[in-house]
C-alpha cells in the first residue's frame, strides 16, 4: 500500500485516518449536498434573472456534464501530482467558484461558474475516496466506508430543507454562500494534516482517452439530464446520446489497447469489482430516481412547500445513518452478499408500498416508509462500496476510484431521467370530474413501481457475490491459514 509521501511536511501527529476522514467528510458533504440545495432555488433564480423554468435548469446541467467530464481525469492527476496537492487545489476551486456562484448578477455568469464548480467537484469524490482507502488497511474499509454514512445519508436530505429556508429566509444567493464557511475549514485542517499518498509511477497522459471520455460522459449526461424535459426524439437529446454513447465505445476499443490507459477498463476483469459496480449503478438510479420522486409527489399531491416536503425526506438520512453501526457488525461476520441481498429487496418493497401514497396517507406513516428505506439503503451503501476495492490492487486504486465515481455519476443521472420520462409520459397533472387540475396520482405510482424494479434488479444481482472474493475487507480469523488468504486477495485481482 503506498505510505505517505517522506518529503511532504509533517503532519503535527494526527493520524492519517483521522486527517484524511475529518477533510473528506466535510468535502464530500459539501459537494453532495450542492447537487440537491440548488433544486429547490431554481424558481427563485428564474424569477431574478427572467428565465422561464424550462431554462433555468441549465445551472445545474452544466455542473452536471463538467462534473461527468473531470471525473476521469481525477486519478490519473492524483498519481501524477500527488493526492494531497490535487485534493486541496480543488477543494479551493470548488470553493471559489461558490463564492462566485453566490455573486452572480446573470444567467450567464451563474452557469459558467457552476461549470467551474463542477469541474472541481468532479475531482474532489473520487480523490478523496482513493485517500480514504489507501488510508485504511483492507480489513479496515468497512470503517472507512462508515466514514461515507455522513455525507452520502444526510447531505441530499439536507440540501432541499437547508435550501428551502435559505431561499424562503434569505435569498437564493445563500445556498451558494453556505458552502464557503465549510470549505474554507477543510482547507486549513487539509492544509495543516492532511498527508500525500503517490504511486511510483502515473504513466503518461492518455489524451485520446480523455478527448472521448469528457465528450462521452459530458453528452450522455447531458441528454439523461435533459432527456425528460426536452423529450428524448429532438434533435438535440437524440444527437447528444447517440454521439456521448458511440464516444464511450470508441472509449472502451482505445482504452483496451493502451497499455497506460486514463480509464483502466481492465479492472472490470475483477469479478467482485465489476459485480459491485453494477450492483451500484441500478441501486443508486433507484435511490436517487426516489429522492427526485418523493419530493415532487409531497409539493404535488399533498400541497406542501419545498421546506416541508424536505423535512418528509429526513428521515430516510436518520435510517442510513443508524443502520451503519448494524451493517458494519454484520459484515465481517456473514458477508455481503446476504446484507446486499436483504437491503436491495427491502428497498424494492418500500418504493413499490410508496405507490399507495395519497393525499389523505398518515404523514407519520410515510415518514416511518422513509426511515426503513434509508435503514435498507444503508445495507446496500456500505457493503457494496467496501467490498468493491476487495481485490484491487493498491497500486490501482486511483484508477479504481476513478471508474467507480463515474459509473455512480451515470446511476444517478439513470434514475433521475428515466423516472422524470415515467412522469412526463404519464402526465403529472389530470382534471377531476368538475374539469378542475389535480395532480394524477397514477404517474407517481408508475414511477415508484420503476425505481421498484430497479432496486430488485440490484438485489438480483447481489445474488452472484462471491463472499469469499471481499475476504480481505472482513475480519480475520486467527489462525496460520488467516494470512496468505489475505496476501492472495491483496496482491491479484479476482478472475473472470
Amino acid at each position: 500500500m503506498p505510505a505517505p509521501d517522506p518529503t511532504a511536511p509533517p503532519r503535527r501527529g494526527i493520524s492519517p485516518k483521522t486527517a484524511v476522514g475529518v477533510v473528506f467528510v466535510a468535502s464530500l458533504f459539501m459537494s453532495i449536498m450542492d447537487t440537491t440545495i440548488v433544486n429547490v432555488a431554481l424558481p427563485s433564480i428564474g424569477r431574478q434573472f427572467g428565465v422561464d423554468p424550462a431554462g433555468v435548469g441549465i445551472v445545474n446541467v452544466g455542473y452536471l456534464v463538467s462534473l461527468a467530464v473531470f471525473v476521469p481525469l481525477s486519478g490519473w492527476l492524483a498519481d501524477r501530482y500527488g493526492t494531497r496537492r490535487v485534493f486541496l487545489v480543488s477543494l479551493t476551486l470548488f470553493t471559489v467558484a461558490s463564492l462566485l456562484c453566490g455573486a452572480a448578477d446573470s444567467m450567464a455568469q451563474l452557469t459558467l461558474y457552476r461549470i467551474f464548480q463542477g469541474a472541481a467537484g468532479g475531482m474532489l469524490t473520487p480523490v478523496g475516496m482513493t485517500m480514504l482507502f489507501r488510508a485504511f488497511p483492507q480489513e479496515e474499509r468497512m470503517r472507512a466506508t462508515r466514514v461515507l454514512m455522513l455525507p452520502t445519508a444526510v447531505a441530499p436530505a439536507l440540501g432541499p430543507v437547508l435550501g428551502g429556508w435559505l431561499v424562503d429566509g434569505w435569498s437564493w444567493h445563500w445556498v451558494f454562500i453556505v458552502n464557503i464557511p465549510v470549505g474554507v475549514a477543510a482547507l486549513v485542517f487539509g492544509l495543516l494534516f492532511l498527508p500525500d499518498y503517490r504511486v511510483e509511477r502515473a504513466g503518461r497522459f492518455d489524451a485520446a482517452g480523455f478527448l472521448l471520455s469528457g465528450a462521452g460522459f459530458g453528452l450522455l449526461m447531458y441528454a439523461l439530464a435533459e432527456g425528460a424535459g426536452q423529450g428524448w426524439a429532438s434533435a438535440r437529446i437524440l444527437v447528444s446520446g447517440v454521439t456521448g454513447a458511440l464516444a464511450l465505445a470508441a472509449l472502451v476499443l482505445v482504452e483496451l489497447r493502451r497499455p497506460e490507459p486514463m480509464l483502466d477498463l481492465r479492472l472490470l476483469r475483477d469479478r467482485i469489482f465489476r459485480t459491485m459496480n453494477l450492483l451500484s449503478l441500478f441501486s443508486g438510479a433507484a435511490f436517487l430516481g426516489m429522492l427526485y420522486l418523493f419530493p415532487l409527489l409531497m409539493q404535488d399531491a399533498l400541497g406542501m412547500d419545498a421546506l416541508h416536503s424536505g423535512l418528509m425526506v429526513f428521515p430516510e438520512a436518520i435510517g442510513v445513518m443508524i443502520a451503519s453501526q448494524a451493517a458494519g457488525r454484520l459484515y465481517p461476520r456473514i458477508g455481503p452478499r446476504r446484507i446486499l441481498v436483504a437491503g436491495a429487496t427491502v428497498v424494492a418493497l418500500c418504493l413499490a408500498a410508496m405507490t399507495a401514497i395519497t393525499p389523505d396517507s398518515n404523514l407519520w406513516a410515510v415518514r416511518g416508509l422513509m426511515f426503513v428505506t434509508g435503514f435498507a439503503m444503508s445495507h446496500v451503501f456500505m457493503p457494496s462500496q467496501t467490498a468493491a476495492f476487495a481485490t484491487v490492487p493498491a497500486r490501482a486504486t486511483g484508477a479504481a476510484s476513478t471508474l467507480y465515481n463515474a459509473q455512480r455519476q451515470l446511476g444517478s443521472a439513470l434514475g433521475v431521467a428515466v423516472l422524470g420520462t415515467v412522469l412526463t409520459a404519464a402526465g403529472t397533472v389530470t382534471v377531476d370530474a368538475a374539469g378542475t387540475p389535480v395532480a394524477n396520482l397514477a404517474a407517481y405510482r408508475a414511477a415508484f413501481l420503476v425505481a421498484s424494479g430497479l432496486a430488485l434488479v440490484a438485489a438480483v444481482i447481489a445474488l452472484s457475490v462471491r463472499d469469499s472474493d471481499a475476504a480481505a475487507t472482513m475480519r480475520r480469523v486467527p489462525g496460520p491459514a488467516a494470512e496468505p488468504a489475505g496476501e492472495a486477495l491483496q496482491d491479484a485481482p479476482r478472475g473472470v
